[in-house]
């Protein structure tokens, strides 16, 4: 703040002091216990005489009295300040998009989601811009706008508006038409949450690169804020729903990891279908510096058993996974916890687990009962993943146990090329049919992943657009869970 700097003559620093303390309508006796609360060490008679100019104070007493004096002028919102003997930093910048991320901290500090919407408002007026949320629904369709109580907008279908055009390619993009606006992509990381509709006095501001840049700033901490609120409150997880979930699916879903995320060497995106029924079903994985473990997993049906079967699966894999250990141990484990807890033939669980060393491309595999994994290199299919592929997991741990740990010791290697992608599904993706009895099929697969990649399209958005087109195919009628997970290997960036 330009009133706050360092003023090199101390009784200049005084006359300053005494002119503002008269526009802050203290009293000596009022601002000596404001200043005795900061820590001032002077009497009230000692103020009196400094500020009649009778008496010196140190400095650092005469910058406690500037800061008392300063904190009722903000109080009463007066222009005049008292100047301190050196630089101090500013506390909180009343405008600028600084002042609009502060807004956000702050307001979203200790409230309901549901107060999205009056705080983006606020952070917004510190850049001189009008800002609405619009979150994407799980079905990944439509843009749902966060609203405060009384405003009223209408959904956004992600497909055929600008506003779907910056959620799935993740761009700032402009328009004109009904007000100047821009529509900025909103993310928690890499993972796509929706869209901030951010509103300007002028077209001419929609091509300020810095407002642009600081739009941006604003979106990554909404995104976060978003993710965060929702791990405490219902509100903007209830507008992104269009049904109820079944008690399955609401567990399973709180198991998941976030549907993408990446680091400089491997970005992954996963779905799964019917968004509010699915049953047994999961996926999970894990980035690190140098390894990413990527997992996926079909507990047979979709009661709320199957749901559990997928927890406790999951709850095994990353215990053994964050323990070190590898993929014969993870395995082993899987087969512990599932056999002890669910001794039936019934509960069966297949899966798929992966370990790619990420500096090398080295991949490592086992397949339980479980379509094999695919490699696409060049938007084709190169290889299938079939060379590790042993009993389900559990069916024989109890029972079998010779016959468990010999069939858990084989381990499938591959050795990726920099850009492949890893293709992990479960067998309700290939097996969905049309109302004709015509399956999906793993041929249409490749062919569908083949276009999306060649339209140059990301993992998340190829597999929204994967998944809407079983849906479509099946017409929006799985009577199988189905699950995609991809992954894609960015070996250049290790130089």
């Amino acid at each position: 703040m330009s009133a706050r700097t360092h003023v090199a003559n101390g009784d200049s620093q005084r006359r300053a002091t005494a002119a503002a303390l008269r526009c802050a309508e203290l009293t000596v006796p009022q601002l000596w216990m404001r200043f005795l609360a900061l820590g001032g060490m002077a009497d009230p008679g000692q103020l009196a005489e400094y500020l009649r100019g009778d008496r010196p104070l140190p400095e650092v007493q005469a910058d406690l009295l500037a800061q008392a004096v300063n904190e009722r002028l903000d109080e009463l919102l007066n222009s005049r300040r008292a100047p301190y003997s050196r630089p101090i930093r500013q506390t909180r910048p009343p405008h600028g998009p600084l002042a609009a991320l502060v807004e956000l901290l702050d307001g979203m500090q200790g409230v309901p989601p549901e107060r999205l919407p009056q705080i983006l408002a606020r952070a917004g007026r510190a850049i001189g811009i009008g800002v609405t949320a619009y979150l994407v629904d799980y079905e990944q369709r439509r843009l749902l706008p966060v609203l405060a109580p009384g405003e009223c907008r209408s959904p956004l279908d992600v497909a055929s508006t600008l506003a779907g055009r910056a959620f799935t390619r993740l761009e700032v993009l402009p328009a004109e038409a009904g007000g100047p606006r821009l529509w900025v992509p909103l993310r928690d990381g890499t993972e796509r949450l929706g869209v901030l509709e951010m509103t300007v006095a002028r077209a001419g501001d929609l091509y300020d690169p810095a407002l642009r840049e600081q739009c941006l700033w604003i979106a990554r901490l909404v995104g976060h804020l978003v993710v965060s609120t929702t791990s405490y409150g219902d509100g903007l997880d209830a507008l992104r729903r269009s049904r109820p979930r079944t008690s399955a699916a609401e567990l399973v879903w709180k198991l998941l990891p976030p549907l993408t995320a990446s680091t400089p060497d491997v970005e992954v995106a996963g779905l799964l279908e019917p968004t509010y029924a699915v049953g047994g079903d999961a996926f999970d994985y894990a980035l690190g510096e140098n390894t990413a473990s990527i997992a996926i997993f079909d507990a047979a049906g979709r009661s709320l058993l199957s749901g559990m079967v997928a927890g406790a699966t999951l709850a095994a894999y990353r215990t053994a996974r964050r323990l070190g250990h590898g993929l014969f141990e993870q395995a082993r484990a899987i087969d512990e916890t599932v056999g002890d807890l669910f001794p039936r033939t019934s509960c069966l669980v297949t899966g798929a687990l992966t370990e790619l060393d990420t500096a090398t491309g080295r991949l490592r595999y086992i397949t339980a009962g479980h379509p094999a994994p695919l490699v696409m290199r060049g938007g084709r299919i190169v290889r299938t993943l079939s060379d590790a592929h042993r009993r389900q997991f559990g069916i024989a741990a109890a029972r079998e146990p010779v016959l468990s740990d010999i069939a858990t010791m084989n381990v499938g290697e591959e050795i990726l090329q920099p850009d492949d992608w890893l293709v992990l599904y479960t067998d309700g993706l290939v097996e969905a049919r049309d109302p004709s009895g015509v399956v999906f099929g793993l041929e249409r697969l490749a062919d569908l992943l083949h276009r999306e990649t060649a339209a140059g399209h990301t993992p998340p958005e190829a597999l929204r657009r994967l998944i809407h087109a079983v849906l479509d195919h099946q017409a929006g009628n799985l009577p199988d869970d189905a699950t995609v997970v991809l992954a894609r290997w960015n070996g250049r960036n290790r130089g």
